[in-house]
């Protein structure tokens, strides 16, 4: 009985910790707290993808999708991101000189994305479909999103960093 304990307390402590990287308003330093007496005098912050509209992002910037690559800690560092911006996942298909080709699931929920358990994932793009453009997908609900990479029966999500959660936000909200 205490495993479980441990372990849904593990699970809360990763979902927060996520949660709150991804939400987290990187513009803020030592020393300048909450201190609002700037506005309405010119200083704004900008986040990276705080654009009008929609952002485009490559996942993995120029790594694009590949094995061995902390997406996780990518995430964390290139959040927030805002609903109906459109990921984009670049990858090689399966060739003689890519043996190891890579696909994209949508995991269920934070313990099938902790134990990369796709016995309940759902395919969405095969090893195919990452050439050229890459495939797109767009994040159109505020809801925890558990993206991964199947192949290998789960071993590029477990042990090749082939793994990550986002949580879009609402335009226009600053952290």
């Amino acid at each position: 009985m205490g495993t479980i304990g441990a372990q849904s307390l593990t699970l809360a402590l990763l979902m927060a910790s996520m949660l709150g990287g991804s939400m987290a308003y990187k513009g803020w330093g030592w020393g300048q707290g909450y201190n609002y007496s700037h506005w309405g005098h010119g200083h704004v912050y900008r986040h990276p993808n705080s654009t009008q509209g929609p952002n485009r992002i490559n996942v993995g910037d120029s790594k694009n999708w590949h094995f061995g690559f902390n997406y996780t800690e990518w995430a964390i560092n290139h959040g927030p991101f805002y609903l109906n911006d459109i990921l984009v996942f670049k990858y090689d298909p399966p060739s003689s000189n890519n043996t190891h080709p890579h696909s994209i699931y949508m995991l269920p929920d934070l313990a099938s994305f902790v134990n990369c358990d796709f016995s309940q994932a759902r395919m969405l793009a095969s090893t195919t479909q990452g050439a050229d453009e890459g495939f797109e997908f767009k994040l159109k609900s505020w809801q925890p999103y558990y993206f991964a990479c199947g192949e290998s029966n789960g071993y590029h999500c477990s042990n090749g960093g082939m793994k990550f959660l986002v949580v879009p936000v609402l335009r226009g909200w600053n952290f």
